[in-house]
């Protein structure tokens, strides 16, 4: 069996994480989420990608990439374009690859207009307010949505 390839996108300014707002976001690193997320990969027998961007257009190719690189599934952590990007959502949905939605804080405990979330009814889950961990069950998640399907 081949190992399952996910894609890790990290929206706005999620490169400041461990200084920006740690109440709401904690004060650990993007990198050392990702270490962590490498880490869990490893043990899963799967292989991850990751990637950050403050450009709207450059996740919109990241994902139309990972459409022609055989990638199995993406987690993603759109940040603040949750709310505004339907070309996010567009790309997404004409990939047909599964995704999981990522917030390190709950959205739905925070300002109003953070509640909607332009991506979540497309995705196969929604992962929200367990800070760093919220990636890890993402991956777990998927990881193991992914086998199921490859078991029917």
């Amino acid at each position: 069996m081949k190992a399952l390839r996910i894609l890790v996108l990290n929206g706005p300014n999620l490169n400041l994480l461990g200084t920006r707002e740690p109440g709401h976001y904690g004060v650990q690193t993007l990198a050392a989420i990702t270490q962590e997320l490498i880490s869990l990969a490893d043990t899963l027998g799967v292989e991850i990608t990751s990637h950050q961007s403050n450009h709207e257009g450059e996740l919109v190719d990241f994902i139309q990439k990972a459409g022609n690189d055989s990638i199995d599934a993406i987690i993603i952590n759109p940040a603040a374009y949750t709310h505004t990007s339907v070309a996010l959502r567009d790309a997404l949905l004409a990939t047909r690859i599964p995704f999981v939605e990522v917030h390190l804080s709950n959205i739905h405990k925070r300002e109003e207009f953070r509640h909607r979330s332009l991506l979540v009814d497309a995705a196969v889950g929604s992962v929200a307010g367990f800070g760093p961990v919220s990636y890890t069950m993402a991956l777990r998640g998927i990881t193991e949505h992914l086998r199921n399907k490859q078991g029917d």
